[in-house]
């Protein structure tokens, strides 16, 4: 599957690969384990993702657990997941697939908003988040775009939740809430580049460092940060107040 640098900030906007190219990418069969409660609409997404070509259900759960053992026993490349599950939910189903498949994307389909959500999304290590009632074309380009390595969240959500974690801390995991400040200086001039939705040439340019530096900084900020997007990156330290955001 090819890789592409993931993307910060809206649906919208990816930093070294645009919708148009995504859509015209050569399509391999994309195998999704879909999760979701609700038969009847289940059974609409199943009927609408198989008309697309390179995507294909391998596998169906109506709660959390019988996700995590499908996710067992079949070979997926990508996890569709509601959040209102019976069981143990949607979120704690998203942290236990992460736990044990670390490198399996998960894209959150819900019908919920709360930016609280969002943030223990983010926290159990969804790379992205639609809500129900998006166009069957943007799920599709969602589904592909997490698969490749992009993060996809809802834009309008995105604003709130940025918005509000500048203002005031939201209470995540115990873990989230060290006040002590794991990075360098430099590492948090750039993640505040890239809470702006700077690329890494314009975080070069701004800094007088090469693009190459620049991934350096943020694949040590990925690690510190224990999360695997720059997108989650930049919620976390957001929250835990790491960064300072500047419009």
């Amino acid at each position: 599957m090819p890789k592409v640098e993931r993307s910060l900030g809206s649906s919208s906007q990816f930093t070294h690969i645009s919708l148009l190219k995504l859509c015209q990418m050569p399509s391999t069969e994309l195998k999704i384990l879909l999760v979701e409660d609700d038969e009847l609409f289940r059974l609409g997404l199943q009927v609408r993702l198989q008309q697309e070509a390179g995507l294909k259900i391998v596998a169906e759960a109506e709660d959390g657990e019988t996700a995590i053992e499908l996710v067992n026993h079949h070979a997926v490349d990508i996890v569709l997941l509601d959040v209102g599950l019976p069981g143990i939910g949607g979120i704690e189903a998203c942290r236990q697939i992460k736990q044990r498949y670390p490198n399996l994307p998960i894209l959150v389909l819900t019908s919920h908003s709360q930016n609280s959500l969002i943030a223990r999304l983010i926290e159990a290590g969804a790379q992205g988040y639609c809500l129900k009632g998006i166009a069957a074309e943007k799920l599709v380009l969602a589904l592909r775009s997490v698969a490749a390595g992009a993060s996809w969240w809802d834009e309008n959500a995105t604003k709130e939740i940025r918005s509000t974690f500048a203002s005031q801390p939201i209470g995540l995991d115990s873990k989230l809430s060290n006040p002590a400040n794991p990075l360098t200086h430099r590492e948090q001039e750039i993640l505040s580049l890239l809470a702006n939705r700077k690329t890494n040439q314009e975080i070069a340019e701004a800094l007088y460092i090469t693009p190459g530096t620049v991934r350096v900084h943020v694949h040590a900020i990925l690690h510190k940060l224990g999360v695997s997007d720059r997108h989650a990156a930049v919620m976390i330290a957001i929250q835990k107040q790491l960064i300072q955001i500047k419009d």
